[in-house]
């Protein structure tokens, strides 16, 4: 019996629908004999529930005896009453009917038993496996013990989750790598530098005016790549910064925004238009990551906006929406898919800015939960930054 069950089991989907059909087929054949049958019988008794009617005729012997019951000759069947003939009419239709019905029926049942023993096992199998491939959850293993074209798809399934694994293994093995890397080049590199600052210092000193103003090059040099090592070094603990999210008071944390973008354009000469469009009362998020990213956004704007920078705040579903947007330029287009890149920027001085502002931004959107998106609008570049807020 189970090396039966094993064969029906390693039957291709096609043969197996072919032989489920077949089977109810034949069993919606069988059922309409049987109903035929049955209502064929159940008429012959109404009617032999009548008496006949006509000459009858006996056999004698020599005394003139009859021999047996005797035979109708032209035998009439008595008139039916009007029940008996409505139950004779029913039971003449209902086989008509019934055979389409067990048809249908027993289709549905092939169908039906066809699904749960063949498609909904690997179909759920499949799905389970989609829905935590997609949590980027690769910690687990899935099978299905059949040789059909499900099988084959849930094997195939198996290997792409291995390969999955192992890849995303490897990246996360390099990630760390990288991150050692940077960190212990960063360390290693500052004690060489304070050393040659040490020898600019006493160069600057020097009573050859050629010789100062070389050792004031190198020290402008030297102060870019300590820069270029703190940053190296802010953004390693950055990657690894996680957001811990808690309940705050809208209104005060929206103003204390306002307030350092309104100083930061003051500064630079420019007006900030707000616009306030969150109504709840509280918020979960973490505040240090939605300051950091605002001041780092309008900090952006103000630089090349020509005279105003306007902050939109909102709620959006389950998310709080900050945009910044300004009258300037906007946007290069053959470089907007790069702008958010580590170490990218359009400037051709390097000397205080090395492209990280707005990827350290996306850095903390997604890892809030959300997103950083750059465009340009009518007016110039539009950023948004989105922060998921799970107990909104």
């Amino acid at each position: 019996m189970e090396k039966i069950k094993r064969s029906g089991q390693n039957l291709s989907l096609r043969r197996s629908l072919v032989l489920y059909v077949a089977t109810f087929v034949l069993l919606a054949l069988a059922l309409s004999i049987l109903t035929s049958s049955i209502c064929d019988r159940a008429a012959d008794r109404i009617w032999s529930s009548y008496p006949p009617s006509g000459e009858k005729y006996y056999l004698t012997n020599e005394q003139g005896e009859y021999l047996g019951e005797g035979t109708y000759i032209g035998r009439e069947s008595a008139p039916l009453s009007e029940r008996d003939e409505q139950r004779i009419t029913l039971l003449e239709l209902f086989p008509m009917l019934a055979t389409p019905v067990y048809s249908a029926l027993c289709i549905l049942a092939a169908a039906f038993l066809f699904y749960r023993n063949r498609l909904k096992r690997p179909l759920a199998e499949l799905r389970e496996a989609s829905e935590k491939i997609a949590k980027s959850d690769l910690d687990f293993s899935i099978a299905y013990d059949s040789k059909d074209e499900l099988g084959e798809l849930v094997a195939s399934f198996e290997i792409m989750r291995t390969t999955l694994a192992n890849n995303f293994s490897e990246m996360w093995r390099q990630v760390e790598e990288r991150k050692a890397l940077n960190a212990a080049f960063a360390h290693d590199l500052r004690t060489p530098l304070t050393v040659l600052k040490g020898y600019t210092e006493m160069l600057q000193t020097s009573e050859q005016i050629q010789t100062r103003e070389t050792a004031a090059t190198m020290g402008k040099h030297l102060s870019r790549m300590e820069a270029y090592i703190d940053s190296m070094s802010r953004l390693r603990r950055l990657e690894d910064t996680r957001p811990e999210c808690k309940a705050v008071a809208v209104q005060p944390f929206l103003s204390s925004l306002e307030e350092s973008a309104r100083i930061l354009c003051v500064q630079n000469g420019k007006t900030l238009y707000l616009q306030n469009e969150v109504s709840v009362p509280e918020l979960f998020i973490d505040t240090e990551f939605v300051s950091q990213v605002c001041n780092n956004l309008i900090a952006n704007a103000v630089r090349y906006a020509r005279t105003s920078v306007t902050l939109n705040l909102a709620l959006q579903e389950r998310s709080l929406l900050l945009t910044v947007s300004d009258d300037g330029t906007g946007f290069d287009s053959n470089s907007l898919h790069r702008v958010t890149d580590p170490y990218f920027t359009e400037e051709t001085d390097h000397a205080k800015h090395f492209g990280l502002g707005l990827y350290i931004c996306r850095l903390l959107c997604e890892h809030h939960g959300g997103y950083l998106k750059l465009e340009n609008s009518l007016t110039g570049a539009k950023v948004t930054a989105c922060f998921n807020t799970p107990d909104l």
